[in-house]
């Protein structure tokens, strides 16, 4: 997984946030669902969309469709168009101030971070349980290096990346959809309050103690840091929202 544009990303995440929409509300899911790249970072800020033609065909919606999408989240702030040779359409740097998401419902904070803890301290567990390629390890220590040098307006991006790393690390490729649809509305909420300092801090330390408890092959300990993790950011969640 690398941070070049779409086109050039061949990762899990990718392709499963590039897979065919729903039928009957076409134009709402394709919309949902190029929010869903921005939100995970699957194409950075500055970063291109693929072609029309290509969302049209991966969508598997009709090219009209996807320029409709595109013109309603230009026109809320979060793509712009380019011409000329290196041409297309990009995701704003820096995107828009996300602080006017929709608050959530009773019932749906609780709902989101029980979820969450369970999808994503089972795909700690069972990356750590796998025999690991080098490749695969070095990944995962770049974004993990990523994330700790991660500017405050990057932070959340990457920190997804992470995460998302993680979950396909785990092997399970519908196990990856569902966590990547969970951080979504998850990333919603976070961003409508701001970064706090010593939680990125506490946040980095966490991330590093998963991370080594994956590589080390400590399954127990890997969902056990995850968790522990987990917590901190649904007890920020609850302390802002609920």
């Amino acid at each position: 997984m690398s941070d070049s544009t779409a086109s050039g990303d061949s990762s899990l995440v990718h392709d499963l946030v590039f897979r065919p929409v729903r039928s009957g509300n076409s134009l709402e899911d394709t919309v949902s669902r190029l929010m869903q790249t921005i939100r995970l970072g699957v194409v950075p800020p500055g970063g291109a969309l693929p072609s029309e033609r290509e969302l049209a065909t991966r969508f598997s919606v009709s090219r009209d469709t996807v320029r409709e999408a595109i013109k309603e989240l230009s026109e809320a702030g979060y793509l712009t168009a380019k011409r000329g040779r290196y041409g297309g359409t990009f995701v704003v740097d820096p995107l828009p101030h996300s602080g006017d998401a929709s608050p959530p419902e009773p019932g749906e904070l609780d709902d989101l971070v029980g979820l969450r803890e369970v999808l994503e301290g089972a795909a700690a567990r069972r990356a750590a349980e796998r025999d690991l390629g080098a490749a695969q390890r070095a990944e995962l220590w770049t974004r993990l290096a990523e994330v700790q040098a991660a500017s405050t307006a990057d932070y959340r991006r990457l920190d997804s990346r992470l995460h998302l790393a993680i979950a396909e690390l785990a092997g399970v490729p519908s196990l990856v959809a569902l966590i990547a649809d969970n951080r979504t509305r998850i990333n919603e909420l976070l961003d409508s309050f701001p970064l706090l300092a010593r939680n990125i801090e506490h946040s980095n330390r966490q991330h590093e103690a998963v991370v080594l408890a994956i590589l080390a092959g400590n399954a127990a300990g890997a969902e056990e840091a995850m968790r522990e993790h987990l917590a901190g950011s649904a007890t920020l969640l609850r302390g802002f929202l609920a």
